[in-house]
């Protein structure tokens, strides 16, 4: 089943809509329509968006479950010369979808892969956050235990990038609590709900404002979240934690204005501030 807008033996990596149906490139279609197969997450749930657009075409489950186990089937079918479509039950595969093990096999063994860009939910979300874009750390899902949210959150502590994770609306709550305890109340957030559906949220607060948001309105405890926190605001002025130890370990061998010149040109920090430290630590 070959035409003019697939090549054979090549693995397509197929953005899908997010929630509007509408979201998706005729490309896109154009290769779900002509390859030899559409590999999904959920078959059941692929069918609904093959269906509104009458594509008629063989499905195979591919799944976290099974992707390992079904590698090597997939690549076998590709040096067999089939084009494979693959598709995530929403927005763009492998981004906290399945597809990594495939994609891996794949190119181990010099198949071609190709991407279909589309719709992605944490970029949609970034788009409309508000927070600064020009650097951001894509964090997937937050763990479900408290515990090992806490851990997670702590170690991004000082992150200065804008993070972006996904979350279950479920447990928003009790992830915003987490936040206000481990980054602070201040610490700004911005929840983006339903993206591209009839009940599409994006709502920007402290996480502490935040926090009283949700719990006084349920409705937005349902559906799907992308959660995104600002950065941490580095005092320029600040001199960095390992900045002191090192400038600690230098004054036990050398005369303050050596020690914290040395520790000026590593941390790149001023040697005035440092001068201040030392002596308050003799």
């Amino acid at each position: 089943m070959s035409s003019v807008f697939v090549e054979s033996g090549t693995l397509y990596i197929v953005a899908t809509p997010i929630g509007n149906l509408t979201d998706i490139s005729q490309r896109a279609l154009d290769v779900l329509t002509h390859v030899d197969i559409i590999a999904c997450e959920d078959t059941r749930h692929t069918q609904k968006l093959l269906s509104t657009y009458s594509i008629k075409n063989k499905t195979l489950s591919l799944h976290d479950h099974n992707e390992r186990q079904r590698q090597d089937y997939v690549a076998t079918l590709l040096q067999e010369g089939k084009s494979i479509a693959l598709v995530s039950d929403a927005g763009t595969p492998l981004i906290s979808d399945p597809g990594f093990y495939l994609v891996r096999h794949c190119r181990q063994l010099n198949l071609p892969v190709s991407p279909i860009p589309g719709a992605c939910a944490a970029i949609a979300a970034l788009s409309v956050a508000g927070l600064p874009t020009d650097r951001f750390s894509f964090e997937g899902f937050l763990p479900s235990k408290s515990g090992a949210r806490q851990s997670t959150l702590a170690n991004l502590l000082e992150e200065p990038r804008t993070m972006v994770f996904y979350d279950a609306p479920r447990r928003a709550i009790d992830t915003v609590e987490d936040i206000v305890k481990v980054l602070g109340g201040e610490r700004q957030v911005v929840i983006s709900r339903e993206l591209t559906k009839t009940f599409e949220t994006v709502h920007s607060d402290t996480a502490e404002n935040l926090l009283a948001w949700l719990k006084e309105d349920p409705n937005q405890l349902k559906g799907e979240m992308v959660l995104i926190i600002e950065g941490n605001k580095i005092d320029p002025n600040a001199i960095p934690a390992k900045a002191i130890d090192t400038l600690k370990l230098l004054l036990e061998e050398m005369k303050p204005k050596k020690a914290c010149a040395i520790t000026a040109e590593i941390y790149g920090v001023k040697k005035n501030a440092l001068y201040e430290i030392a002596l308050s630590l003799k």
